[in-house]
């Protein structure tokens, strides 16, 4: 069950959570590698420490710690990233996001995808609106550091452009402003980087699956979770016949 101000504390959390990150990389400490492994550090200190307080009955999958499997008795888990892409942020670039998001019974309940560079948070609740569908050929958003065969192949099939972006809660959110039609990733992800993303999404009129069409699920055995499509609903079904075909 849902708590009433769940959705509001995942946003708290995550828009807080970007404020201790900004401060620490404006100080100039630290720069490249050493400044992404602090960033990890300090935001999931804070994550974890405000959600063992505040929902200490709740289990909790962390990209940061260790997976605590007392997590798969629990109806109620929060699946966070403190830092997704960390490249992105010792880079002083804006694509890199904060995630949080409680999954109930394996589905994304209360999320909040917080991206700091950007000054914004996006929370379920209230779900961002459904931008206005973008003029022009789609525009799919791909992994800077792992674009995806399967992506040209839908941009060949469909007449589109792809480009490229950080975080995948960042690439989500491009989708959910307005700015792309579609991100579709394959390969080398895990819970923590699509459960806020997919839940924002999805609250916002977005389709949200896996590759086949599948519903993505979370608080599994094995976190690997690879492969995702977030798309506006007019090109639902196209882009997946895409994906098949390709």
């Amino acid at each position: 069950m849902t708590n009433s101000d769940d959705a509001q504390v995942a946003a708290r959390i995550a828009e807080n959570a970007g404020k201790l990150l900004l401060l620490a990389r404006a100080s100039g400490l630290l720069q490249g590698k050493a400044l992404g492994a602090a960033g990890d550090a300090i935001s999931n200190a804070f994550i974890t420490t405000i959600l063992k307080e505040s929902r200490p009955d709740d289990g909790l999958l962390s990209e940061e710690d260790k997976d605590d499997q007392t997590r798969l008795a629990k109806q109620r888990v929060w699946v966070v990233d403190p830092l997704d892409g960390t490249r992105e942020y010792s880079e002083i670039r804006t694509d890199w996001a904060v995630h949080v998001a409680l999954v109930i019974d394996g589905v994304p309940a209360a999320c909040a995808v917080g991206m700091p560079g950007l000054g914004v948070t996006f929370s379920t609740a209230p779900p961002p609106p459904l931008a206005p569908l973008p003029p022009g050929r789609p525009r799919i958003v791909i992994s800077r550091t792992r674009p995806p065969e399967v992506a040209h192949k839908v941009a060949e099939l469909l007449g589109g452009e792809l480009f490229q972006m950080g975080s995948a809660g960042a690439k989500a959110m491009a989708v959910v402003r307005g700015e792309a039609h579609a991100y579709v990733h394959a390969g080398g992800q895990y819970e923590w980087d699509s459960a806020a993303p997919a839940g924002v999404a999805a609250a916002a009129g977005l389709h949200v699956s896996r590759l086949d069409g599948s519903p993505l699920r979370y608080n599994q055995p094995n976190p690997y979770l690879p492969d995702l499509v977030i798309c506006r609903p007019e090109l639902a079904a196209a882009i997946l016949k895409a994906i098949a075909q390709g």
